[in-house]
């Protein structure tokens, strides 16, 4: 069974900086691409970040130019720097994989981690 720990959120005022982190254990599969969605209070959730096993990232457009998306192969470890925060980034951050065995796939989430940002 696959968990995904995540960790790093908080509170923080606007301006300021937040590092997520989530490892994954358990992994049985290939890892496709890993990385983060949020949600927040009556949002839907978006896509913050995606980076795939051969490094490429893809950022929603709300974060790019602030956030940062970086993984540890090894460890299927990914990280989220958060810089520059905005109050609009408060939200529930969730950690995710994507993989595939053969022919069977796999995607697995997170529990989330809560990012308060105070104005």
């Amino acid at each position: 069974q696959v968990v995904l720990g995540e960790s790093g959120g908080g509170l923080v005022q606007a301006g300021g900086s937040l590092r997520l982190s989530c490892a994954a254990s358990g992994i049985t599969f290939s890892i496709d691409a890993m990385g983060w969605y949020r949600q927040g209070p009556g949002k839907q959730r978006e896509s913050v970040a995606t980076i795939t096993s051969g490094g490429t990232t893809n950022y929603g457009d709300s974060v790019k130019g602030r956030f940062t998306i970086s993984r540890a192969n090894a460890k299927s470890a990914v990280y989220l720097q958060m810089n520059t925060l905005k109050p609009e980034d408060t939200a529930v951050y969730y950690c995710f994989v994507r993989g595939s065995n053969g022919p069977r796939k796999y995607d697995s989430w997170g529990q989330g981690t809560q990012v308060t940002v105070s104005s």
